[in-house]
């Protein structure tokens, strides 16, 4: 389903389907680490991802009036290079998984408790992630401040037409 959905998000032509195919392959990939039983991080996608930024590009595209717009046809050079770099990366991706032992990066049983991480991520000392959420907010306020400038600029220019 990721992949489907990730085809579709690249492959549509209407911007607003492309939004709401991106929404279920971010979902999706939520689902995969609920199976891998990854519940944390799985979280953080659908409240990161899933919540923040397609919302966000959802509300920019309500702003600027782009809703129903139509993407230009890309050319047929951009599509063969596409198709040549997607099928270079499988094949990398393929070599790689098969030519290679990986370790478990963690041990089996000895998985990390919640409770830890959240401790971690509202630690603004050593080894503490406050910094970067504070810097990912920021920059979310700024991409909205961002699409409502872009949103009055289109009005103005609309009424200075009429």
């Amino acid at each position: 389903m990721i992949l489907v959905f990730g085809v579709l998000t690249v492959a549509s032509r209407k911007i607003f389907r492309a939004a709401i195919f991106l929404l279920f392959t971010l979902i999706n990939v939520a689902a995969l680490y609920f199976f891998l039983e990854y519940e944390f991080i799985a979280a953080v996608q659908i409240v990161v991802y899933v919540g923040g930024i397609v919302v966000l590009i959802l509300f920019s595209l309500f702003l600027t009036h782009r809703v129903n717009s139509d993407l230009p046809h890309p050319s047929a050079m951009k599509m063969i290079v596409t198709f040549l770099a997607a099928f270079f990366a499988f094949g990398f991706v393929y070599t790689l998984l098969y030519w290679h032992e990986f370790a478990e990066a963690v041990p089996v049983g000895s998985a990390v408790p919640v409770r830890m991480i959240g401790k971690a991520m509202l630690n603004y000392g050593e080894g503490g992630f406050v910094l970067p959420f504070e810097v990912v907010s920021i920059l979310l306020l700024a991409a909205m401040v961002g699409c409502i400038a872009i949103a009055f600029k289109t009005k103005l220019k609309e009424h200075k037409a009429s």
